[in-house]
């Protein structure tokens, strides 16, 4: 018989393709589980091959590496917010197994950082220190990228610093953190960037970077899609991440809109179209809420 690690992308229900799998009754990889894959699943960011990177990063024309950049500073800042903010629900552990996975995912968060920074400083040549490239890059992200990671994000994860037994905050925390910004932003732009690079053989080490990065998030999200079907169990933890998606999600569009445009507007990331990745986006997320047993409004809502 197939296990969930079979048919899955380290366990991410969302990269199930029969729906008939899904269900609120299916089981899902716990974080003991969880951690034991991380085990077997180590990479280094400063060990990746980046030569190639170098050469064609030099053959590029200028409005080229604008658009790589632009594309690529959301999801620099992004790492370094997500690392600095996740403090809170490592101290919101309930049991010792979850303890684990959680510590897990603030070094792979780390680790994601690390990565950028070196591909910023080795290939797009950005001197000084972290905080001189992750300023760089803070040029290219938007407002809702603002008000959702320096601002919702931040403040969720100083609730649960103030009272880590509080399950409302970590339940809002979780959707915000593996829902919204993993499953529905980060997973959406890695899946395809990474078909970019890949179909055009274009930056062969960071792909291989980034590629990790999308792994280890696959399985970060399976355990928010875990913790959130354990609690949503009750109907007071259902309506409060309905209640987090319907204020987040229309946030959410916002963040990677590129320059000239506005939500709504029809443009192209890396060759597709916002409309592919809207519905590539709604599609992931509503497998997952399936499972945890959250219906998702409408698709306008992704």
């Amino acid at each position: 018989m197939a296990t969930l690690l079979d048919l899955t992308s380290q366990g991410d229900v969302a990269t199930i393709t029969d729906d008939a799998y899904l269900n609120r009754t299916l089981q899902l990889m716990d974080p003991q589980q969880l951690y034991a894959l991380w085990e077997r699943q180590q990479w280094q960011s400063q060990a990746i091959d980046l030569e190639r990177d170098k050469e064609q990063w030099a053959e590029l024309a200028d409005e080229q590496k604008e658009e790589h950049l632009w594309g690529l500073s959301s999801f620099f800042v992004g790492e370094e917010r997500v690392t600095t903010q996740f403090s809170g629900l490592v101290m919101a552990y309930e049991d010792e197994q979850e303890e684990a996975f959680l510590t897990t995912q603030q070094v792979d968060e780390a680790r994601h950082m690390q990565f950028f920074d070196r591909w910023f400083r080795e290939v797009a040549g950005i001197d000084g220190g972290i905080g001189d490239r992750l300023a760089a890059s803070r040029a290219d992200v938007t407002d809702a990228f603002v008000e959702l990671f320096d601002e919702r994000l931040v403040k969720m994860g100083e609730r649960l610093i103030d009272d880590p037994s509080d399950i409302d905050s970590k339940v809002d925390f979780i959707t915000t953190y593996h829902m919204v910004i993993e499953g529905t932003l980060a997973l959406t732009g890695q899946h395809f960037m990474l078909d970019y690079y890949e179909k055009n053989d274009l930056l062969p080490g960071f792909a291989e970077g980034f590629a990790n990065i999308a792994r280890d998030e696959h399985r970060h999200v399976a355990y928010g899609t875990w913790f959130l079907q354990q609690k949503c169990g009750e109907d007071r933890h259902r309506a409060r991440v309905q209640q987090t998606l319907n204020e987040l999600l229309p946030l959410a569009a916002g963040v990677l809109v590129p320059k000239g445009y506005s939500v709504g507007d029809e443009y192209e990331f890396f060759g597709y179209t916002s409309q592919e990745q809207a519905e590539f986006a709604y599609s992931a997320l509503s497998r997952r809420l399936k499972v945890i047993g959250v219906p998702l409004a409408t698709p306008s809502a992704a």
